[in-house]
């Protein structure tokens, strides 16, 4: 058993994102018996994770990490390693891929213990997405490779979430529109989306950016056109489009309704990266705005495919992204938490640059 740490949380003002602080303590106590206790080793922060922060109350994002009243813990993807277990399955050593509070520890009460995942079947879990209940041992993980730790932790559920958007436009043949809008088209979800749209051929690719991220975008090469906000009102609008929107700009969304009218044929909404510009209308022409929730989509085709069948092709598209990525993404590291706090400021503002990934640790 290794010692733990001081407790360090990183605690979100839950009616104000912007204010947050750090929770202090001496290092946890002894582990009930069948619990577990991981160091949080490196997590990544992304805009994805201000979604979560946006969804806390309607999907249970909250719930994952329980605070004191009125502050938050913002989950995040990262790789843990387990320093105490009193859990008979559970190996002392262990490292895990897996939904993550800031926080230097966690305590997790695994239920269901395979080579594949360890499932926190904690009480405050309860009725919370399966998907993010798991723990994944890096031993019997399809889509581990060492060599590849901060790719994975900054882009594998936010390509996770990508490839079920693009399977769920697959699934309804795309709804009928032959073009796929995607704001926030420099996001690292957008990203992904529109390299799976263009890995399938299935629909032209459309990106929304604003000015200052307009030559990244194109220079990825995934989009097949891409546009800035202020020219939504040039698009053509004669062909059926789908809109998949990673920026949750309400008024970007009227626009786009307004311009497109009966022709906009499938709306999700996936993200936040604008989370400040609100607003959206409640009477659009078109398809009725819905609300993408990807473990839902993963619950189906896990029923259909199988786990191993799902694994299995998700593998093989992330694969062909993360090396896809490589000539774009650019790791930044961080340790602390003045890196923490600098990171968090910038996402929040939307400030962080998208060609960079930030990988933090306490």
């Amino acid at each position: 058993m290794t010692l733990a740490p001081p407790v360090l949380d990183f605690l979100v003002r839950r009616d104000d994102w912007s204010e947050t602080r750090f929770a202090e303590g001496p290092p946890p106590g002894a582990l009930a018996a069948g619990r577990v206790r991981l160091r949080v080793d490196r997590f990544a922060l992304t805009a994805n994770n201000v979604s979560y922060a946006l969804a806390g109350d309607l999907l249970g994002y909250w719930r994952f990490f329980p605070a004191e009243e009125g502050w938050g813990r913002i989950p995040v993807m990262g790789f843990g390693d387990v320093i105490a277990s009193r859990h008979p399955a559970v190996a002392e050593g262990t490292r895990c891929f897996g939904f993550y509070p800031m926080s230097r520890t966690l305590d997790i009460e695994p239920g269901h213990v395979g080579s594949t995942q360890i499932m926190d079947a904690a009480r405050h879990r309860d009725g919370l997405a399966p998907a993010y209940n798991q723990y994944v041992p890096t031993a019997g993980d399809a889509l581990y490779s060492a060599a590849h730790e901060d790719e994975l932790m900054l882009m594998r559920g936010l390509f996770m979430t990508s490839f079920l958007v693009d399977d769920h436009l697959g699934e309804h043949a795309l709804f009928g529109a032959r073009s796929v809008i995607v704001t926030s088209a420099s996001s690292k979800t957008g990203v992904a989306l529109a390299f799976q749209l263009s890995r399938g051929g299935r629909a032209r690719a459309v990106g929304l950016t604003s000015p200052r991220h307009l030559a990244f975008v194109r220079g990825l090469g995934f989009y097949d056109e891409v546009h800035t906000y202020d020219e939504i009102g040039s698009l053509p609008a004669e062909e059926p489009v789908a809109l998949v929107d990673m920026a949750g700009n309400g008024a970007v969304v009227n626009a786009l309704h307004r311009h497109f009218g009966d022709r906009m044929k499938y709306s999700g909404s996936v993200g936040a990266t604008h989370w400040r510009e609100g607003g959206r209308a409640d009477d659009l022409p078109g398809a009725k705005p819905e609300f993408f929730f990807a473990p839902g989509q993963i619950q189906k085709r896990s029923r259909q495919w199988g786990a191993e069948g799902l694994q299995q092709r998700l593998g093989d598209a992330w694969s062909e992204f993360r090396n896809a990525s490589a000539s774009w993404l650019c790791v930044v590291r961080g340790e602390g938490r003045d890196a923490l706090s600098d990171v968090y400021r910038a996402t929040l503002a939307g400030a962080t640059r998208p060609h960079e990934g930030h990988v933090l640790s306490l």
